[in-house]
């Protein structure tokens, strides 16, 4: 059921369970579309489209019992023949996809052994009183002939009650039939649909793996790149580092060669002074002593360490 759309608006899709009126899920999934708003609507949905079974024919104090047990055992027969055949004809996949309808299948045939056998102990009951009555119209010929009029009538009326439940049984097999050529035409659409979404799921799949494979090799060959870059600038550090000490102690060398020849030289410097401050010394005493007797002054002499201009 689904509601009519006003204007432009979208429709709302309703769920297809009668006497269920909640809106179906927003986001479909992939496949043909929901009909149902829940896995439990679905189940009540086919559990109350599924044909009932016949009712057995009530046992009549005029009808023999063990006819009518035999009856419901033959009924039982053909209609588990006709399961085993419906389930040999099913595909396993509409199997898997119909075990809650088969777990209320059970259910129900548990309720209907639980009956049948409450119906084989009445029926054992009734053969009994059965026994008993027969045992006592031996004794009345009348009322046999009467019981044995009316066990051609039960006869009669049986012959005709089994002509129906022929026809009914032939119906049944025919709906059944039916029903499971449609339950495998839609197991097979099911089942190719899950080997499409199979076949997409592991192309995707693969198609991820290899964008991971893709990615794992960047991140590898930059792992690589970073350590050799790594291993280089550690190689040009080294050799800067060696470079600059070489050229430090190349610096200190120059400047401690310097600061000795400066040394020297200040040395050089001082004797020279000395031996200047020792010329004039003398030349000063020597003119003091040569003042006092009025001789002619002596001339400069030469100084052997005179410092060169």
């Amino acid at each position: 059921m689904t509601s009519q759309p006003a204007g432009d608006e979208p429709a709302t899709v309703i769920c297809k369970r009668p006497g269920c009126s909640r809106p179906l899920p927003a986001t479909q999934p992939r496949g043909r579309n929901r009909q149902f708003c829940s896995t439990d609507c679905a189940r009540r949905y086919h559990n109350d489209a599924r044909t009932p079974a016949p009712a057995a024919a009530p046992v009549t104090s005029g009808t023999d019992p063990l006819a009518a047990l035999e009856t419901l055992l033959r009924q039982a027969v053909v209609h588990a023949r006709a399961a085993a055949e419906q389930a040999a004809g099913l595909d396993p996949a509409a199997v898997r996809a119909q075990v809650a309808e088969a777990e209320a299948a059970r259910r129900r045939a548990e309720a209907a052994a639980v009956t049948a056998a409450a119906q084989t102990a009445q029926a054992l009951g009734e053969t009994d009183a059965l026994a008993e009555a027969l045992a006592a119209a031996r004794d009345d010929t009348a009322a046999a002939q009467a019981a044995a009029q009316d066990a051609a009538d039960t006869a009669r009326t049986a012959a005709a009650g089994l002509t129906q439940l022929r026809t009914d049984t032939a119906a049944q097999i025919s709906a059944i039939t039916d029903r499971a050529d449609e339950q495998s035409a839609a197991a097979r659409a099911h089942a190719d649909r899950c080997a499409r979404e199979r076949d997409d799921a592991l192309a995707a799949a693969a198609q991820a793996r290899h964008g991971a494979e893709t990615e794992i090799s960047r991140a590898r060959q930059a792992e690589t790149d970073a350590r050799n870059e790594t291993s280089a600038a550690r190689t040009d550090a080294g050799r800067e580092r060696d470079a600059l000490r070489d050229s430090c102690q190349a610096q200190l060398a120059a400047a401690h060669a310097l600061t000795q020849a400066e040394r020297e030289r200040a040395e050089r410097a001082e004797a020279q002074l000395e031996t200047e401050r020792a010329d004039r010394r003398t030349l000063t005493s020597h003119i003091t002593s040569t003042a006092g007797g009025n001789s002619p002054l002596p001339g400069p002499q030469p100084r052997s360490g005179a410092r060169s201009k």
